[in-house]
């Protein structure tokens, strides 16, 4: 007689799933209609953003493109649309948009700030991405002073004597180093500064005489819109962040000096408005220079911008260090590591990475604070949406100029945060 097994002698065949549980049901089930409370939200929520869109889309898209002037679009908008419709007036967007992009830059010189953006762009990739070669880190170092000279112009030596100060720099930690660790950074700070300050004028004028190389100077009255507000952006953020990671470490040290001096200037900065900064930099910082220096507003602008970002990434990497176990530390000391060599191999890598969120969202922050130079008459996107309103042809233009400043604003940001979520995820390793 035959034996009936008790156990399964071979595996049932798999079956798809729900189609309730994968897929766009699927998702939108999980997210959206969850459950009752959920699914209410839902679809109020769905019918206040159908509310806005029906008022919002006809708006943006019954628009005119071609006109003159304010009055003109609202004519054409009666007589192609009827006077109960309402609609965006581009036209001013049209008309201006170089005067938004590039402020009063001399359009004859155009190439110059688009070569700019370019080349950053080109200075930014081996930073942001890893799979691009090493080499073009030397690039990267290169460009602030190239990125410099194109867009201010002037003689080629200038931008060659203010890269010769770090060259200083490097000689004086040199030189101080074979006495000692506090010597060599004073030297490297004091050297440099003297360079730039002392050296650097008068021996560019006398290479200028024997060799007038360069291209033509363009004032920083002359900068403007968005090409200030990436400026000052861009160079703050890059400036920003070594300088706040050195803040932090020195909040932590056992120098006394040292971590006085960083708490001191961290809890200032970020005690004092950023727009009590930016007057300094418009009225008092030239008081400190030697008599008939000329101190480029632009320039005194990110160095306040850069040190009121590096106070906020200071605490935003302390937080980071905070969060780091012991047991890190421990480690590195126990490998034989240096104090520099555990916070470039073990320490800081992983503070950082904690730190992520934190210094984007500061980045960000800082990026759309630099609409605050309008009130200190630099002419950024706000303010040359004032200087276009003033206009009688553009007069009572409020929407569309404020609209596409913030769209583009928030093309800016949004890359970043992207770029943030994208560092996140190539960082995790799976621990928690």
């Amino acid at each position: 007689m035959a034996m009936t097994p008790y156990v399964r002698t071979r595996m049932l065949e798999q079956k798809p799933p729900p189609v309730t549980s994968v897929g766009p049901a699927g998702w939108m089930r999980r997210n959206l209609f969850a459950g009752p409370v959920n699914s209410a939200m839902t679809v109020v929520t769905l019918g206040v953003v159908a509310l806005l869109l029906s008022h919002l889309l006809p708006w943006v898209f019954l628009s005119v493109w071609n006109a003159d002037s304010l009055a003109e679009c609202r004519q054409i908008i009666d007589e192609t649309w009827g006077t109960e419709h309402s609609g965006a007036c581009w036209a001013v967007v049209r008309e201006r948009f170089l005067q938004l992009v590039y402020g009063f830059y001399p359009w004859d010189f155009l190439w110059r700030p688009n070569l700019t953006f370019v080349l950053m762009l080109v200075a930014l990739a081996p930073v942001l991405f890893t799979g691009l070669p090493r080499r073009m880190l030397v690039f990267s170092v290169l460009y602030p002073f190239l990125g410099a000279w194109l867009l201010w112009g002037g003689p080629v030596w200038t931008p060659l004597l203010a890269l010769a100060g770090f060259g200083v720099a490097a000689l004086g930690w040199r030189l101080g180093g074979r006495v000692n660790a506090i010597l060599a950074v004073a030297l490297a700070v004091l050297l440099p500064l003297l360079w730039w300050i002392l050296v650097m004028g008068p021996l560019g004028r006398g290479l200028s005489a024997l060799l007038p190389l360069g291209l033509e100077p363009v004032e920083s009255n002359k900068f403007g819109g968005f090409m200030v507000s990436v400026v000052i952006g861009m160079s703050a953020i890059t400036l920003s962040l070594p300088l706040g990671i050195l803040l932090a470490l020195g909040r932590q040290t056992d120098l006394f000096i040292v971590r006085s001096f960083s708490v001191a200037f961290i809890e200032f900065i970020r005690g004092v408005p950023l727009i009590t900064l930016l007057f300094v930099a418009s009225t008092l910082l030239n008081y400190f220079m030697p008599p008939g220096t000329n101190f480029d507003l632009i320039v005194r602008v990110i160095i306040m911008a850069t040190l009121f970002s590096a106070a906020y990434i200071a605490e935003v990497v302390r937080g980071g260090l905070a969060a780091l176990p012991k047991g890190q530390y421990e480690a590195a000391d126990s490998l034989g590591l240096d104090y520099w060599q555990a916070q470039r191999l073990i320490i800081m890598p992983q503070a950082l990475k904690i730190a992520i969120p934190g210094i984007v969202s500061t980045f960000i922050g800082l990026f759309k604070d630099t609409t605050l130079v309008s009130i200190i008459g630099i002419l950024d996107p706000i303010g040359l949406s004032n200087a276009i309103r003033a206009d009688s042809a553009w007069n009572g233009i409020y929407w569309e100029l404020f609209a596409f400043i913030g769209f583009v604003f928030f093309l800016f940001c949004f890359s970043m945060s992207r770029y943030s979520m994208y560092l996140e995820r190539k960082l995790n390793t799976g621990h928690r």
